[in-house]
């Protein structure tokens, strides 16, 4: 790659995470009041509800694409007309099977898992929102191929806060279930005007045999990696969800949630933009070595001060929030599964690399490991420890972060360890501080007080020992000051 097309995707690559943390934080504001208020108003019994029903739609989701978007994103060569046309119609004519399906499905659906005629209700919203959903494949993969994130988060931004205000109204007003099912509702057509807007493309029918087989040698490998992710995750929430009470299910639910904030808050965003910017430059081993090791760096710099802060102040947090006792008996799958989330910050972005790199059976093998471990694991574990079972087998599984690494490592001669080691000294620092400190809150005032001390400390610690790799991030105002 010559020198002026690293920088342009280096530009492109700094304002894309720029813009996807922007729009994350944002987003996991708008995400962390609302389900603060809805952790308060509803049940963890609704919220069980929620999380299997969700997890009915991601099965159905999974099939509605055989890895052809995923192969565009990563497709050396701008895709044509015909190509995006032939994977629009495609998708469309699963999603309609697939949705056919399900609702002649609904009644054994419902009676497997005692669903109310609001939790079907549920089911329904959510299938509508799938095929909402759907519509969105082909404006948003060319968004992503042009590494134009500071646009694609628009359309993103407006769905979480539609569907979190309506949720929360909703909720207030005693809709209990049918608060989620409305929020899907809305959230899909808000998802998809926006879309549109800020991406115009003109839909159509058609479809290429030809062109179809050439992005299914790419496709059909990354979808088998999502089917076993699909096996390892959300058949496991459908598994559970029949052999553990709904309010198990919630409490997992939350813990997952609240110890996955900081993933979504910035791993997703990282992510997020990686993968296309990674497939741009999989031929420049020396620049994507660099790429690969700032992405770690500014993982561990952020990742490691959100997961142990809210690990050390969540316990607090149940305690003075009126209502919010009813969720301590969750802590100690939260706990585990915040354990869990630090190692998966760092193995998601490597299996994402190798995927960039084309090595897609590698991350394919990588995910049976994964998958099997996991139905070897959880359910044992949770006959004998009950819920909290899940949380402890995603700990040993997510330990295994040492195979991703060094399958990329024979590709890529990227220093991992080096790039962790002051993070962690940073945050042992501030983080024995703030236990030791943590005795002394007892109201709003103090624990928001501790935080910021916490906070700042850490900041001070980052500014000392990264300040020359932090530097040239920072806009050039805060530069020259």
């Amino acid at each position: 790659m010559d020198t002026g097309r690293a920088a342009v995707v280096r530009g492109k690559i700094v304002k894309g995470v720029m813009a996807m943390t922007g729009r994350t934080f944002l987003l996991q504001f708008i995400t962390f009041s609302a389900t603060l208020i809805l952790t308060i108003l509803l049940s963890p019994a609704v919220f069980g509800v929620f999380f299997i029903v969700s997890a009915v739609i991601s099965f159905l989701t999974y099939f509605s694409d055989i890895g052809l978007a995923a192969a565009l994103i990563q497709k050396k060569k701008e895709p044509e007309r015909l190509e995006l046309l032939s994977v629009f119609t495609l998708q469309q004519a699963i999603v309609l099977v697939l949705i056919l399906l399900a609702l002649i499905m609904e009644p054994k659906i419902s009676f497997f898992y005692s669903l109310s005629p609001d939790g079907v209700f549920l089911l329904k919203a959510l299938l509508l929102s799938f095929f909402l959903s759907s519509l969105k494949t082909i404006p948003s993969i060319l968004l992503e191929r042009r590494l134009d994130f500071s646009r694609l988060v628009i359309p993103q931004i407006l769905e979480n806060l539609i569907f979190y205000l309506t949720a929360v109204i909703l909720a207030y007003r005693n809709f209990g279930i049918t608060s989620f099912a409305w929020a899907a509702i809305f959230r899909g057509f808000a998802g998809l005007i926006g879309i549109y807007w800020i991406s115009p493309w003109l839909p159509g029918i058609a479809f290429s045999y030809a062109s179809i087989k050439s992005l299914i040698t790419f496709g059909i490998p990354f979808q088998a990696n999502s089917l076993l992710a699909l096996v390892k995750d959300d058949l496991l929430t459908l598994y559970l969800g029949k052999v553990l009470p709904f309010s198990h299910i919630g409490y997992l639910g939350w813990a997952k949630k609240w110890a996955e904030t900081p993933l979504r808050l910035i791993m997703d965003s990282v992510i997020r933009v990686t993968f296309p910017a990674f497939s741009r430059i999989q031929n420049d081993k020396q620049l994507l070595k660099k790429a690969l090791e700032k992405a770690v760096l500014f993982l561990a710099l952020f990742i490691f001060p959100a997961s142990i802060f809210l690990a050390i102040y969540i316990k607090p947090l149940t305690e003075l929030v009126p209502r919010y006792a009813k969720w301590q008996e969750a802590l100690t799958a939260f706990y585990f599964f915040t354990a869990s989330s630090i190692l998966a910050a760092f193995s998601s972005p490597i299996v994402n690399a190798l995927n960039a790199l084309g090595k897609i059976k590698k991350t394919l093998g990588l995910m049976v490991v994964w998958t099997v471990l996991t139905w070897l694991l959880v359910p044992v574990l949770t006959y004998f420890f009950g819920f909290n079972g899940w949380a402890y087998a995603s700990v040993a599984i997510s330990s295994t972060l040492f195979l991703p690494l060094g399958m990329l490592k024979k590709e890529v001669n990227f220093n991992f360890g080096k790039n962790l080691a002051k993070p962690f000294l940073m945050i042992l620092i501030s983080g024995s501080l703030a236990l030791i400190t943590l005795p002394c809150v007892n109201n709003f005032a103090s624990l928001g007080f501790f935080m910021l001390v916490s906070g700042l400390i850490y900041a001070v610690l980052a500014w000392k020992f990264l300040k020359n790799e932090i530097m040239p991030y920072l806009p050039k105002f805060l530069v020259k000051a």
